[in-house]
């Protein structure tokens, strides 16, 4: 039992991710659910074994010292994989997600198609949001395709690792991947600036300089793409502001509600019949939400959301049911991963 195995039983399983743990068979994440491969039980010796036919010799450093690496894996016919390896109590973890190798359209994902209006913007801040596995970066490389195939600009991307590999087309595409391109976010965002771009994507906003970057660049002519691990519009915005030292809260406060022109919060949840399925929550910015976002006043977004559906707004949970009344997903996953439950109790009865 090698890597190559493993690798490729979750590509014939159609899985999203492959499994490895010290004391148990390997596994496979399949429609969102954890399967286990009919394999030996894996040893601590084993899993180091393994961990080591993958790791690239320069994260040595970095897992000793850290004890966790992440990186890109190719593998036979094209296929890719986010990699994580972790030093566990036993030995290594290992996860490999598998990156599908189409980018995939606005229709195949769901997302809304008011949501195709936004690429044009000359300059803002568009957030991806939710949690890890609910498909941020294939919404994210959607986007980027769009803009890539219909517009004269030059994209630079910032990624750790780079998932998903575009073309030039219409576009000038730079992709840069940290600890290999460039030592961190913060500096590569910084870096861009100089670069003549006209749209920025962000993998990951991991601290307060970054995010004051990226608020920075949209202000300053600039479209800019960026994702937390959040869920739900108010709870972003919370999230971007409680990033920032007390002193700082209230100007970046001013500068976000100006430069933010939507959040996009999405889960992958199981489709009736097998399979997973976007849900999507739509926040655009208007004045009404600029002026909330200004005065502290985030709880009130939601019902702005609410009664903005004209211009393509959507909450999650009203996405939720209107999912389940259309027969693509159990009531009963409606209810599990509704924001408000007792609420969807009522409203799918």
């Amino acid at each position: 039992m090698d890597m190559a195995t493993l690798l490729s039983a979750c590509v014939q399983h159609s899985a999203s991710d492959l499994h490895i743990r010290v004391h148990r068979k390997a596994c496979l994440r399949v429609s969102g659910r954890i399967k286990s491969l009919e394999t030996a039980v894996v040893s601590p010796e084993h899993s180091e074994s393994l961990m080591r036919e993958i790791l690239p010799e320069r994260l040595v450093p970095e897992l000793d010292e850290t004890g966790s690496a992440d990186f890109g894996y190719g593998f036979e016919g094209g296929v890719r994989f986010r990699v994580n390896v972790f030093k566990e109590k036993s030995g290594f973890g290992i996860v490999c997600r598998r990156i599908p190798q189409k980018i995939m359209s606005f229709e195949e994902i769901g997302l809304p198609a008011h949501v195709k209006d936004l690429l044009t913007r000359p300059r803002g801040l568009i957030l991806v949001t939710g949690p890890t596995g609910s498909g941020k970066t294939t919404t994210l490389a959607t986007m980027i395709d769009e803009i890539n195939r219909n517009e004269d600009k030059h994209i630079v991307t910032i990624e750790d690792p780079i998932e998903y590999y575009h073309e030039q087309k219409r576009s000038i595409i730079s992709q840069r991947e940290v600890g290999v391109h460039t030592s961190s976010f913060s500096e590569a965002m910084r870096r861009s600036l100089r670069q003549d771009p006209d749209v920025i994507l962000l993998g990951e906003m991991r601290d307060f300089e970054t995010i004051s970057t990226a608020i920075t660049a949209a202000e300053t002519g600039h479209l800019v793409f960026g994702t937390l691990h959040t869920t739900g519009s108010a709870r972003t915005v919370d999230r971007i502001i409680d990033s920032f030292p007390k002193d700082q809260q209230e100007q970046i406060r001013t500068q976000l509600a100006l430069s933010i022109v939507a959040v996009i919060s999405q889960l992958l949840v199981p489709r009736k019949g097998g399979g997973v399925i976007a849900v999507f929550e739509v926040m655009m910015n208007t004045s009404a939400i600029e002026n909330h976002i200004r005065k502290g006043e985030t709880y009130k977004i939601t019902s702005d959301i609410q009664t903005g559906k004209k211009r393509g707004m959507i909450l999650l949970d009203d996405h939720l049911l209107q999912l389940s009344r259309e027969g693509l997903i159990e009531r009963d996953t409606a209810l599990e991963y509704a924001q408000d439950r007792v609420e969807m109790r009522t409203r799918i009865a």
